[in-house]
């Protein structure tokens, strides 16, 4: 797998991150639209404030934010807030990649009109943000915390990725409900994944058990991929499939059990987010 990369696509009519300072321009554009927010809804005014405006930056702003979603009584806010600060400031490639999620949301959700709207609301940007913290507790031994983080995540989002799994930049998670990562896997850059997605084992054999997935792949709603097997780079899953095999790098499968039914006609399908199969005579 790549190193997590910058942002790499926009939507047309969406303002392009610069992939130097990603993470500034990000915050500018943020602030820039909750002001806008805050004086055409004014009930939104104060918890605009909370969420943007008050902040100095965007670590802070999502630090906040994601506490305020996981707190409880026994893990308050505050040390949920502390907990992000910390890994943000121990390792710099989160923010990058926080940056590079986000503009993956306003690039391939047509929904999507501004960045504050996933920032704020959007529960599988949150998932995944709360994702990247658990994954750096977990590099530092801190597997009981990670794991509880990891359940939490769980109970508020429905998203369940276990803190083991490396995941790249610019990871598009769509609505979240239902997702399901095991241990071993693996996620790429640029990929987009949509809910009721499981990336999981075939039995209870321990070892590396858990999908692969490469760059620019898009798995979409439904889809169940199961064993150490590899989906290519630029490949497609189509709706409801049940992958056991490897996907050969920008093939299109589909079915029960899933068969090749196309190649590429987009240079990267989680990027267009084209979800069509191509005609073929197939009966599930």
């Amino acid at each position: 797998m790549n190193e997590i990369s910058p942002v790499t696509a926009t939507r047309t009519g969406a303002p392009e991150l610069s992939t130097g300072s990603a993470a500034s321009g990000l915050w500018q554009i943020l602030g820039e639209e909750a002001r806008r927010a805050a004086m055409g809804e004014g009930l939104l005014a104060r918890f605009l404030d909370l969420a943007v405006l008050g902040h100095d930056d965007l670590g802070g702003a999502l630090a906040g934010l994601l506490a305020r979603k996981l707190a409880e009584p026994h893990m308050p806010e505050e040390r949920l807030r502390e907990l992000v600060l910390t890994a943000l400031a121990d390792d710099p490639s989160i923010l990058a990649a926080v940056a590079a999620d986000l503009a993956a949301v306003r690039s391939r959700d047509p929904a999507s009109e501004t960045y504050l709207t996933p920032f704020l609301y959007y529960k599988g940007f949150h998932a995944l943000q709360w994702h990247r913290v658990s994954h750096f507790l977990w590099r530092h031994d801190r597997q009981d915390l990670a794991h509880f983080l990891q359940s939490r995540v769980c109970e508020i989002f429905a998203v369940d990725i276990h803190p083991a799994v490396p995941v790249g930049g610019g990871v598009f998670i769509d609505h979240g409900n239902g997702l399901v990562v095991g241990e071993t896997a693996v996620i790429g850059n640029d990929v987009s994944i949509l809910h009721e997605v499981t990336l999981g084992g075939t039995g209870k054999a321990r070892g590396d058990r858990h999908p692969k997935v490469e760059d620019g792949v898009l798995i979409s709603a439904g889809a169940k991929v199961l064993g150490n097997i590899t989906l290519g780079r630029n490949a497609k899953i189509g709706a409801g499939s049940v992958v056991l095999h490897d996907v050969p790098p920008c093939a299109t499968v589909a079915g029960v059990p899933a068969r090749v039914v196309g190649w590429c006609r987009e240079l990267v399908p989680a990027l267009s987010m084209d979800q069509m199969l191509p005609d073929f005579d197939y009966v599930i």
